[in-house]
C-alpha cells in the first residue's frame, strides 16, 4: 500500500466568520480531501468572538457584569444564524446550537464568578478565551457533516497537553505525541475528518491552557508536527505573506516562497500573516507549510522553504519585504559614569524582564555611555520606573545622567536572505529614507543578516513604509 499523506489545514476567524465564509471553508475541505487521503482541520474562533470574550472577562474583574446579556446575545446571533443558513438537518442543527448555547452560558457563570473575586487570573482568563475555538469547533463541524463529508469535532484539550503556564503555555511534545497519535489516526484510518480547536490545550490535570494569542497557528504546527503531516496550510484572508501591508502601499505583491528565516523576522517585527510560534515545530519536523487564502483558493498564496538559493534573492531583489510595529518607544539609559562598568546592560534588562516586558530591538553605542532599547508604548511607564528603582544609586552618584523615553515611534524593518550576499544594502536603505526626508533615530542589525531594523518617529512611519518598498519594486 503506497504511503498515505497527511494535511492539516487551519482556518483563521474569518475564515470561519460568517455563513458565506464557512461555505467557503467547506469547499476547500472537500476539495482537500478529494487529493488528500488523510486531513486534520484546525479552526480558530469565528472573528471578533475571543476579543468579545476577553472584553467580558475584564469588564466582570472590575464587577460590571451589565452588559452580559449584549454578549451573550451577539454570540448567539453569530453562531446561530449561521448554523440556521448551513445546516439543513434540523436535528443536527438544533444540537449544536444547545452545545454552543452551553458554553455561553458558561461564559456567564465564569464572568459573574470573576465579578465577585474582583480579580481574572490568569486560568480563568483562559477558560474565558477557549470558549471561542470550543463554540466554532462545534458549528464547523456540523456544517461540514450536513454538506455530507464525514467529519468530528474534537477539541484538542484531549491531546495537546501543555503545562501550566497560564495564557502562554507550552506543549510537552512527548505526550501531545503520542495522545494526538492516539486520538486522531484511528478517525482518519476510518475516513473521518477530525475537526478540531485551535489555540488551547489542557495541563496533565485537565485545566484548559491557551498556547497565546494566535496560537491557533502554532496548533496546527504542532498537530502537522508530531503526526505528522506532510503540510501544514495556513487559510487566512489575504494571498498569502506580502512585501509589505498592502492598506500602506497598494502596490504590495504576494511573496512565492520565503525562507523561515525571513518568515521568523517579518513574523516577530509585526506582520500578523504568522505566528511567530509557529515556524519552529514545522521546520524541525521538515514539513511543507503554505499560506493561502480561503476567500481566494485558487490563489497559489506564499509557500515556506527550509532555505532560499545560494545567494537569497528572488527575481534579482535583494530585499523581499517591508513591515512596521507601531506603538513603540525608545528608553535611554546615558551617563559617563557607565563606562567600563561591568554589569549595566545586564541589570538594566533583569530590571526589563522583571516587569513581563519583551524587547524587540537593542542598539548600543561602542563608547557604552548609553544603551537604547525599544518597549511598546504602554508598558513604558513600568519600564522606566524599574530601570529607576534598580540603577538609583548611580542616578544618585550621577554616574547614570538619566533614564528616559522618546515619544511613540516605529519600528521598520526590511527582510531578505539576499542582504547577507550582498554589498551596499544598508547604504541603499538608508539613501533612499534620506532622499524621502525620513530621519532614523537608531538602527540594529540581527545576528542572522536577514534584516535590518530601523527606528523612526511615529509621523515617519508610513512615508518610511513605501519608501523601502520601493527598492522591491524597482
Amino acid at each position: 500500500m503506497s504511503e498515505q499523506k497527511t494535511l492539516v489545514m487551519k482556518f483563521g476567524g474569518t475564515s470561519v466568520g460568517s455563513a458565506n465564509a464557512l461555505q467557503y471553508a467547506v469547499q476547500i475541505i472537500r476539495d482537500a480531501k478529494r487529493d488528500w487521503e488523510r486531513v486534520v482541520v484546525v479552526t480558530s474562533a469565528m472573528s471578533g468572538v475571543t476579543n468579545l470574550l476577553l472584553d467580558s472577562a475584564a469588564s466582570a474583574s472590575h464587577g460590571k457584569v451589565d452588559s452580559l446579556s449584549e454578549t451573550e446575545a451577539t454570540l448567539r446571533e453569530k453562531h446561530f444564524s449561521a448554523a440556521d443558513a448551513l445546516i439543513k438537518d434540523e436535528t443536527l442543527r438544533e444540537q449544536t446550537k444547545t452545545e454552543i448555547d452551553t458554553l455561553i452560558q458558561s461564559l456567564v457563570d465564569l464572568c459573574k464568578a470573576i465579578a465577585i473575586l474582583g480579580e481574572a487570573s490568569p486560568r480563568a482568563m483562559d477558560a474565558v478565551a477557549s470558549l471561542g475555538e470550543r463554540m466554532s469547533v462545534r458549528l464547523l463541524a456540523a456544517v461540514v457533516n450536513d454538506a455530507g463529508i464525514k467529519a468530528q469535532g474534537i477539541e484538542t484539550t484531549k491531546f495537546i497537553v501543555t503545562n501550566a503556564n497560564h495564557q502562554n503555555a507550552h506543549p510537552d511534545f512527548k505526550t501531545t505525541t503520542e495522545k494526538t497519535r492516539g486520538t486522531l489516526n484511528p478517525l482518519m484510518d476510518a475516513g473521518i475528518v477530525p475537526i478540531t480547536t485551535g489555540f488551547i490545550g489542557a495541563t496533565p490535570e485537565g485545566a484548559i491552557t491557551t498556547l497565546g494569542r494566535g496560537g491557533s497557528d502554532y496548533s496546527a504546527a504542532i498537530i502537522g508536527a508530531v503526526l505528522p503531516a506532510d503540510d501544514v496550510w495556513i487559510w487566512t484572508d489575504v494571498d498569502g505573506v506580502m512585501t509589505t501591508d498592502p492598506r500602506i502601499v497598494k502596490e504590495a505583491q504576494t511573496l512565492p516562497e520565503i525562507s523561515y528565516n525571513e518568515i521568523a523576522e517579518l513574523a516577530y517585527y509585526g506582520a500578523k500573516v504568522l505566528h511567530p510560534k509557529t515556524i519552529r515545530p514545522v521546520l524541525d519536523a521538515g514539513i511543507g507549510l503554505r499560506i493561502c487564502n480561503t476567500f481566494n483558493p485558487s490563489h497559489p498564496g506564499t509557500r515556506l522553504i527550509a532555505s532560499v538559493k545560494s545567494n537569497g534573492k528572488v527575481n534579482g531583489k535583494v530585499i523581499k519585504a517591508v513591515t512596521a510595529i507601531r506603538k513603540q518607544r525608545l528608553v535611554t539609559i546615558e551617563g559617563r559614569g557607565m563606562l567600563g562598568v561591568p554589569g549595566v546592560a545586564a541589570r538594566a534588562f533583569g530590571a526589563v524582564a522583571s516587569t513581563g516586558t519583551s524587547v524587540p530591538l537593542i542598539t548600543q553605542a561602542s563608547s557604552e555611555q548609553s544603551i537604547c532599547f525599544a518597549v511598546p508604548s504602554e508598558l513604558t511607564p513600568s519600564v522606566l520606573s524599574a530601570l529607576e528603582k534598580s540603577f538609583a544609586r548611580e542616578i544618585e552618584d550621577e554616574d547614570i545622567d538619566r533614564v528616559w523615553a522618546t515619544e511613540d515611534v516605529s519600528i521598520v524593518t526590511v527582510v531578505g536572505a539576499g542582504m547577507r550576499h550582498t554589498h551596499g544594502v544598508a547604504g541603499r536603505v538608508f539613501s533612499q529614507l534620506g532622499k524621502n526626508d525620513v530621519n532614523v533615530l537608531a538602527i540594529a542589525q540581527g545576528s542572522s543578516e536577514v534584516s535590518i531594523s530601523l527606528v523612526v518617529d511615529a509621523v515617519d512611519t508610513e512615508n518610511a513604509v513605501k519608501a523601502l518598498h520601493e527598492l522591491i519594486v524597482q
